[in-house]
């Protein structure tokens, strides 16, 4: 049933392609793990081992928190699974990096994307792992549509608003840790 490759194929990045929802699982040596869900065309395969994903403004940035404070093993997981006719769940282990916009290649990363409205930060995960499983007991479900309440909400707030948003919301963990914003 499941199976480790080493880096990503060509059926992996097409699976990758079609699905509308990721997930991200982060921690550091003592903290919670974080479990997030991710959508709205926010992820892009660069090649077989290296992907990168928006981070767009939310409640918290405990993925950010964990990068930066896992310094010696910065490790994310992110999960994609089928949820039509197809199952599969595809998992991708590796190490990841944080880039801010202070970043030299933070411009070049976002020519990536479209839909850049309210992007607090871009994830690269360079993968050393890439793993499949069935999927046989994830439920079938019709996807609809995307929601627009995150970018509706942060064109709302404006670049002030929303760099206030992320120094007031955004620059603690959970687990009481500061975080580089």
């Amino acid at each position: 049933m499941g199976e480790k490759y080493k880096e990503l194929n060509q059926k992996h990045i097409d699976f990758i392609a079609r699905q509308k929802i990721f997930f991200t699982a982060t921690a550091d040596t003592d903290s919670r793990v974080n479990l997030s869900p991710k959508g709205l065309d926010s992820f892009r395969v660069i090649d077989n081992n290296l992907v990168i994903f928006l981070n767009k403004v939310g409640s918290g940035n405990e993925s950010a928190a964990h990068i930066q404070n896992g310094i010696d093993n910065p490790r994310m997981t992110i999960m994609f699974c089928s949820f039509d006719e197809s199952p599969m769940i595809l998992r991708l282990y590796g190490r990841a990096i944080e880039i801010l916009s202070d970043n030299p290649n933070f411009e070049s990363l976002l020519k990536n994307f479209d839909d850049i409205i309210g992007v607090r930060q871009i994830f690269a995960l360079d993968i050393d792992l890439v793993q499949t499983s069935c999927g046989f007991g994830v439920p079938l479900f019709d996807f609809k549509g995307d929601r627009q309440t995150l970018n509706k909400w942060a064109v709302n707030k404006g670049d002030d608003g929303l760099k206030e948003y992320i120094r007031s919301k955004n620059s603690i963990s959970l687990d009481g840790k500061n975080i580089l914003i």
